[in-house]
């Protein structure tokens, strides 16, 4: 290689748990370092955001007026954009804050919501491009380091694109769904997790967001089929990507 690739890694509203999966890298990450310059990660070192980066791995929602600047400030210093975790990428669990009025959740949660500036939580590509998106509540490691290798090779990464019924298929799972009627969101949510859960008879929750082609109406269906009314299909879809076109007709 001619030379390093300048990376950062940014937090805005969210959990820092994608942050935590980066590190548990480890020794792989030391390997790293031979190939990236970390330029910015305020977990991890003090370092300040000064120069462009090559690539920029973001994590957390937008939920106030300063963090729309400090995304589209970053934005403009990045080659690429990495939405890092369902909260960049469809506002997560915080999403479903949004279901209710703004005013509204600013006083159940605040004693002086006057003094509070907020918004509506969204995700990141609603007021900035985002070149790749990293699914998962967490999103899996190796995932990170298949972006890393691409942008070092200057290729598309390999990321999957199908369900995490076909990720069951590949581990020769029992479907929780039609086998045994239990209320598994797996097809319609995005592969990438291995179907960890579903590996361990527990059903899938769609922590890793609906996939583009996903047929919300027929799966709710299924659900109330299942034993669950409404509400509980509505609070399901509602979980993880409520906010987002392929599930937010059956969150509503």
């Amino acid at each position: 290689m001619k030379k390093k690739i300048k990376i950062g890694v940014f937090k805005f509203t969210g959990c820092a748990g994608c942050q935590m999966e980066l590190l548990r890298l480890e020794e792989e990450f030391l390997t790293l370092l031979q190939f990236l310059d970390v330029e910015y990660w305020a977990m991890v070192s003090s370092k300040a955001f000064k120069d462009k980066l090559d690539v920029s791995f973001v994590e957390g929602s937008i939920s106030t007026p300063r963090e729309i600047e400090e995304i589209k400030n970053i934005r403009g210093r990045s080659r690429l954009l990495v939405a890092l975790g369902d909260c960049a990428i469809t506002g997560c669990i915080p999403s479903i804050r949004n279901w209710i009025d703004q005013n509204e959740a600013e006083k159940e949660v605040y004693e002086h919501p006057e003094w509070i500036e907020s918004v509506k939580l969204l995700s990141i590509s609603e007021h900035v491009k985002v070149d790749i998106s990293l699914p998962g509540c967490p999103p899996h490691r190796r995932t990170f380091l298949e972006v890393v290798k691409a942008a070092l090779m200057e290729v598309n990464p390999q990321l999957r694109g199908h369900s995490v019924c076909i990720e069951c298929k590949l581990n020769d799972n029992t479907c929780l769904l039609t086998a045994e009627s239990l209320p598994c969101m797996g097809p319609v949510t995005k592969a990438g997790c291995g179907a960890i859960c579903p590996s361990l008879n527990r059903i899938c929750e769609n922590c890793y967001g609906a996939i583009s082609d996903a047929n919300a109406r027929s799966l709710a269906q299924i659900l109330e089929e299942a034993g669950l009314s409404k509400d509980d299909v509505t609070r399901k879809f509602r979980k993880y990507a409520g906010m987002t076109p392929e599930l937010k007709e059956e969150a509503e």
